[in-house]
C-alpha cells in the first residue's frame, strides 16, 4: 500500500457540505481502484485530491511570476515613470472635482 496524506484531516471544522457529481463508470472505476491501493475510501481520496489542486489553483491565480528582464521593465518604469499625458491630466482633475463635491455633500449632511 502506497503512502496518502489526507490533507482535510486537519481542518477542524464538522464535515457538514455535501458535493455531487456524476462521472463516467470508467472513470469512477479508477478513482475507486486508486483510493483503495492507498487504503482509503472513495470521499477521503477525492476530496483530499480534489483539495490540494484547489490550492495549487488558488495559489498559481494569486502570484505573479516575472523572468528577470519584466522585472527590471517594471522596476525601471517605477523608479523614472513618464510624463503625465494630457489625458491623465484632465481625468485626474475631473477627479479631484468629483471628490471636492463629494466632500461638500458629506459635510453638509453632517
Amino acid at each position: 500500500m502506497l503512502n496518502f496524506n489526507d490533507i482535510t484531516a486537519t481542518i477542524d471544522e464538522p464535515r457538514t457540505a455535501r458535493m455531487e457529481q456524476r462521472t463516467k463508470p470508467s472513470v469512477k472505476a479508477q478513482i475507486q481502484q486508486a483510493a483503495a491501493l492507498l487504503g482509503v475510501d472513495d470521499t477521503t481520496f477525492i476530496t483530499s485530491v480534489g483539495l490540494e489542486r484547489a490550492r495549487a489553483t488558488i495559489a498559481d491565480h494569486e502570484r505573479t511570476v516575472l523572468s528577470a528582464e519584466d522585472r527590471e521593465a517594471i522596476l525601471a518604469a517605477l523608479d523614472s515613470p513618464p510624463a503625465p499625458t494630457a489625458g491623465l491630466r484632465e481625468i485626474m482633475a475631473l477627479h479631484r472635482t468629483q471628490l471636492s463635491a463629494s466632500r461638500r455633500g458629506e459635510a453638509r449632511d453632517a
